[in-house]
């Protein structure tokens, strides 16, 4: 097996420099542990942006993957699969909504959902051909195809990559006033995060995403949230904005749909809106396909099945107060939902990668954002015997 030395020296010379990833190399996981190519075993606490909250390969979920795909793998949706109609059920049983449209990356649905709404707004709201507008908020993460990197806040997600797509509007995120002046005529849709995953677990203020959704209901605008890092548990409920006790018109999901085990998304929503869609409007040849699906269905089974979504929600409480009483130098305050929290440090205090590459030496792989936030989101199948053991090794590096 090659070394950590000759895995980087092959990624830097073969590899396009698009990513600054932290100097570990890992070859295996089970749970929140992975270990790396030298054999050192580190706690995960960055479960792949969320995408792994049933933990590392599960094995109900690496059993159901490897029975599919010795059975079946793809057919492409120019034919119908055994698998996609149970998933399309379960999930929309699960959820409420009325109808799903299966997608493979996150950025693929919420690009999904861009066009679905756009086309909403011309055939069911009225509005002008090629006039539609969707309200965002700044420090947004959507993805990064072209047309998202359009409404981002961050230039250098924009910057080299125009012509840049029109049709966006961005708000302060949680300015409810700047958002009841952004509505006109022509606005579609309000695309928001419940809560800012890359921007460090921003949570805006309490009643912005209720009151949000009465002004869109009363303008008959769509409110999508993206919950592709946000929802299915990590925030302590299946998705983060029912900490608002509101019901969006239509939701983006992805990540742990599939437990980490494959690329998975999809949009939710009624009838009304995901009809917009007439055979060969939108697809993908991968999205729904028999694998995707018959590990969607296991990962959701998961979820429910070991109380996840309750495990983080008494966990990410527990969590969150025994970071608030390490008295820390170089942090200025801690914030989160369930298991999902960033610490954010005083900008004297040296950026947050250094802190990282810190916890990393100790056996702990966070990851930093945004210069001074640290964000902590383990596998939702973490112990309460493991915190503790990650709060000695975090504290030790907070109080250094």
């Amino acid at each position: 097996m090659a070394t950590t030395q000759e895995c980087i020296a092959l990624e830097n010379q073969f590899g396009a420099h698009n990513y600054k990833p932290l100097d570990v190399v890992l070859t295996k996981g089970a749970g929140i542990w992975v270990e790396d190519v030298e054999g050192k075993k580190y706690m995960d606490f960055l479960a792949a942006y969320s995408a792994v909250n049933q933990g590392h390969c599960h094995p109900r979920l690496v059993k159901v993957m490897q029975e599919q795909a010795a059975r079946l793998a793809l057919t492409s949706r120019a034919f119908r699969n055994d698998q996609l109609p149970f998933l399309a059920k379960e999930l929309c049983e699960l959820t409420g909504y009325e109808t799903m449209l299966p997608m493979n990356s996150g950025a693929e649905a919420v690009e999904t959902a861009i066009k679905a709404v756009r086309k909403w707004g011309y055939t069911v709201k009225g509005v002008e051909a090629d006039n539609a507008e969707i309200i965002v908020c700044d420090g947004n993460f959507h993805g990064r195809t072209t047309t998202i990197i359009s409404f981002s806040s961050e230039d250098q997600y924009k910057e080299g990559f125009g012509p840049l797509t029109p049709g966006f509007r961005i708000i302060p995120c949680g300015n409810i006033d700047a958002l009841k002046k952004a509505i006109n005529k022509n606005t579609v849709g309000f695309l928001v995060e419940p809560i800012q995953g890359e921007s460090g677990v921003v949570i805006p203020p309490e009643g912005f995403l209720k009151e949000a959704a009465e002004i869109c209901k009363l303008n008959n605008v769509l409110l999508v949230a993206d919950e592709i890092q946000s929802g299915l548990g990590r925030t302590g409920t299946l998705f983060a904005f029912e900490h608002e006790n509101i019901r969006p018109d239509m939701v983006i999901i992805g990540k742990a749909l599939s437990g980490g085990m494959y690329p998975v998304s999809a949009v939710i929503s009624s009838k009304e809106v995901l009809g917009v869609f007439n055979p060969g409007d939108h697809g993908s040849t991968y999205g729904g396909n028999p694998i995707a699906c018959a590990v969607a269905r296991e990962a959701l089974k998961v979820i429910i099945d070991e109380k996840l979504i309750e495990r983080s929600a008494e966990l990410g409480k527990y969590l969150l107060n025994k970071l608030r009483n390490i008295d820390s130098p170089h942090v200025d305050f801690y914030r989160g939902k369930g298991l999902w929290i960033g610490i954010v440090l005083k900008k004297e205090s040296g950026g947050a990668r250094r802190f990282c590459e810190a916890l990393q030496e100790k056996g702990i792989l966070a990851k930093e954002t945004h210069e001074n936030v640290i964000r902590i989101a383990p596998p939702l199948v973490i112990t309460k015997a493991e915190i503790d053991t990650a709060l000695e090794k975090i504290e030790a590096v907070l109080t250094q």
